[in-house]
């Protein structure tokens, strides 16, 4: 980066590396916020990118005025954000970390190419597996760990409050609870810190005639750990709700809004973990990720957030044998 002048950021555009499902999906999403006024799309088929740009920017008429084309990675060195989507899909018969070992050499010629033009906006990872990806962007990159943020649980926590409103018979935005750890099969549902609107979970569910809260709980978290299994295997990808969330995290970017969303960070030393990247409630402004909030979790929780950050350091101590 040394070798580059310091480029001054647009803060109004935005680059999209991954033109498939959720590269496409995101883009197309993002056209409609009116977050950004330039949007460049890359993709390795450099015609899918193009057709991509063109389909999505044919919409501008019923959104906002905004420029979308096809680039390279010279095009994206003053964008205040990078989303990086680039990756192989997740099969109906894998798990997200059944992908580290494609997507890791992906992302590193991504990052690479990124950096050879000293890029100075804040990347954003959503391919998966997406907290060992972004640990490797990070790595990679040498950027400042406020400026490298992963999707994270983002979108397992919307799964999550939309499932506990539907059970609770109440606005999902009411409900406050949120997804941690790995985006994966080891993630945890801290249900200790939930509530709606400030009342306690258990209480809630008393106050509308719900007294099984240990099975109804359990119930629930499983049905969000396996919601993307379940639409991959019904229709071979997921790409509208991790769009959504993008979006938002976007938005909590271009807006500066200090929003408390949990995405994938390192950690700093937070319950006793160091070195590792998984998906804490963390505060999300221009500056990206700008500090963690540290919810209370019972001793249960504390345990399974261990677990999942020894799963996470163990696949990324293979992946560096």
């Amino acid at each position: 980066m040394s070798n580059h002048e310091c480029v001054k950021i647009n803060l109004r555009k935005v680059a999209v590396i991954g033109c498939g499902f959720v590269g496409s999906t995101t883009a197309f999403a993002l056209m409609q916020s009116g977050l950004f006024s330039e949007m460049i799309l890359i993709d390795a088929d450099q015609d899918r990118a193009e057709g991509e740009a063109l389909d999505i920017s044919h919409g501008t008429p019923f959104a906002r005025p905004m420029k979308i084309y096809a680039g390279t990675y010279k095009d994206i060195t003053d964008a205040s954000i990078i989303i990086i989507t680039a990756g192989a899909n997740q099969k109906p018969d894998e798990s997200r970390l059944d992908l580290v070992n494609k997507n890791t050499k992906i992302m590193r010629s991504v990052i690479q190419e990124i950096m050879k033009y000293g890029c100075e906006g804040i990347l954003l990872i959503v391919s998966n597996p997406v907290d060992i990806l972004t640990y490797e962007a990070l790595k990679i990159s040498g950027l400042p760990k406020n400026r490298v943020i992963g999707s994270g649980t983002v979108l397992d926590t919307g799964r999550l409050k939309s499932e506990l409103a539907e059970h609770l018979g109440v606005d999902s935005r009411s409900v406050h609870a949120f997804i941690i750890g790995e985006h994966g099969d080891s993630e945890i549902a801290a249900f200790g810190s939930a509530n709606v609107s400030g009342v306690p979970l258990n209480d809630v569910c008393e106050m509308r005639g719900y007294f099984h809260h240990e099975a109804a709980m359990y119930e629930i978290a499983q049905t969000v750990k396996n919601s993307a299994y379940e639409i991959i295997e019904k229709k071979k990808a997921t790409y509208y709700g991790i769009s959504m969330a993008v979006r938002r995290i976007c938005e909590a970017i271009v807006r500066d809004e200090k929003s408390v969303l949990p995405v994938s960070v390192m950690l700093d030393g937070i319950y006793g973990l160091k070195d590792i990247v998984l998906s804490m409630p963390t505060i999300i402004g221009a500056g990206g990720a700008e500090g963690q909030m540290p919810i209370p979790l019972s001793e249960t929780e504390q345990k399974q957030l261990k677990h999942s950050a020894a799963i996470l350091q163990e696949v990324i101590q293979n992946i560096h044998a």
